[in-house]
């Protein structure tokens, strides 16, 4: 299997399928590198903030769960070296985050917003 770890987003919309394969080889190191190093990552009442921390909500989550099914990855809305990127994951909860152009022309998330539950009925 080819290493993943190395490869980078070349548009805002892959930053969602590297999550997923990162995630599922338990590559925490790979997930944090998806991620400015000044980014903040919100999931529930957990707020991590700056590569440390992220590195450690990871470590944590890929302790406690080792299958990550594939999300339906919704088209970016794009405005300039910015984009809201959206994942609507199998249970119905969205994911949505903002990704920021970096200057060797890759992206990277600078905000994450995990698990937005889908509406009771």
């Amino acid at each position: 299997m080819a290493d993943d770890s190395q490869k980078t987003a070349r548009e805002p919309r892959a930053l969602a399928q590297l999550f997923n394969q990162r995630a599922n080889a338990g590559d925490v190191e790979g997930l944090v590198a998806l991620y400015e190093p000044g980014a903040v990552l919100a999931a529930g009442r957990v707020v991590a903030t700056g590569h440390n921390e992220i590195r450690a909500f990871y470590a944590s989550l890929l302790g406690r769960k080792s299958d990550f099914p594939a999300p339906e990855t919704l088209q970016p809305i794009r405005n300039g070296d910015l984009a809201l990127t959206f994942a609507r994951l199998p249970n119905g909860a969205l994911s949505v985050e903002v990704a920021r152009a970096q200057p060797d022309g890759t992206w990277l998330w600078a905000i994450d917003q995990l698990k937005i539950a889908p509406p009771k009925d």
